[in-house]
């Protein structure tokens, strides 16, 4: 006889990934025309991580994913799906999900990648949550992980203060009660060039005054369309985590929400820089490392960028 499956999914354990490299402002004074200061204004940025030369997205996550997997209290064994949200895999086959799944030694799980850029980790989310609601998987291991150092162009010095390397990780498990809610997602086909990774150069480029006026314009409505999709209302919100994109675009945004004033506002892009996928996880794994976040905390959780995709969620933290 088949069995029920379970009424929800939750989040049982976070961890993540950055590279030993420090690349400073002041290093990039070195590489490009530009300043500490004139970065700090612009995108609040003070440092970012990039990978060694041996390193590559499935490395990143490997080692996010082991994290996760040490917080959730779980052996690798039990994972039944990996999936990883990434925009820079060097490889178009294997998927860096297949990498991570031989690198951290799991048996038979189904792999595959997400490719929906900077909110590409959100859509994973959905679909890990989604899978273990279906009776699809019991055990699911979801990262965003980026190596955009290897798509920047370093000349250009209005991207290249931005992007940076890193990865970030959460372990899904059945629950009696849904703690992830339903998915709001969706493509702004006419942006869809305002973002873009490929020819002729095949580095990141993107139109940074398009992006910053649809998230100021859009992202606050989207933003509430999500917690009102939970059930919740903004007062609900302990913990705000938007795509780590600029600084300067994250602290209106958080103002138009009118959050409690008690609410944390994740602020990881400061020395993570962008890392597109892996920005979100990312910040949640260091103020959950930092005790920045309370135990059970509701956290919302927007990405936007690339494709021109958007998606989020209202989770319940560990």
């Amino acid at each position: 006889m088949p069995t029920t499956p379970p009424a929800g999914s939750r989040i049982v354990g976070t961890g993540h990934y950055r590279p030993e490299r420090i690349m400073t402002n002041h290093d990039l004074e070195q590489i490009v025309e530009t300043s500490d200061e004139w970065i700090r204004q612009r995108t609040g940025i003070e440092s970012r991580r990039i990978a060694a030369d041996d390193q590559d997205v499935a490395d990143l996550a490997a080692e996010a994913g082991r994290n996760a997997l040490a917080d959730a209290g779980i052996d690798p064994a039990q994972v039944t799906q990996v999936i990883v949200a990434t925009c820079s895999n060097q490889e178009r086959s294997p998927s860096a999900a297949g990498r991570v799944a031989n690198l951290l030694g799991l048996s038979n799980p189904a792999a595959f990648d997400v490719g929906a850029a900077c909110s590409g980790f959100e859509h994973a989310l959905a679909v890990a949550d989604m899978s273990i609601r279906a009776g699809a998987s019991t055990t699911t291991l979801v990262i965003g992980a980026e190596k955009l150092s290897a798509v920047t162009d370093y000349s250009d010095r209005t991207t290249c203060i931005l992007t940076a390397d890193g990865a970030g990780a959460m372990v899904l498990v059945p629950n009696d009660e849904p703690t992830i809610s339903p998915v709001q997602w969706g493509t702004v086909t006419d942006l869809a060039d305002a973002v873009t990774i490929g020819p002729p150069s095949g580095c990141f480029s993107q139109q940074g005054r398009q992006v910053l006026g649809w998230a100021l314009r859009e992202a606050p409505k989207l933003s509430q369309k999500i917690v009102e999709t939970a059930g919740l209302t903004m007062a609900d919100i302990d913990v705000f985590v938007p795509h780590q994109a600029n600084l300067r675009m994250i602290e209106p945004l958080a103002a138009a929400l009118d959050l409690r004033e008690d609410a944390i506002v994740a602020d990881d892009i400061i020395t993570s820089g962008n890392t597109s996928a892996a920005t979100i996880p990312l910040a949640i794994s260091r103020m959950r490392e930092a005790g920045r976040i309370p135990a059970g905390a509701t956290a919302l959780l927007v990405g936007f960028g690339g494709g021109f995709s958007w998606a989020g969620q209202v989770v319940r933290l560990p």
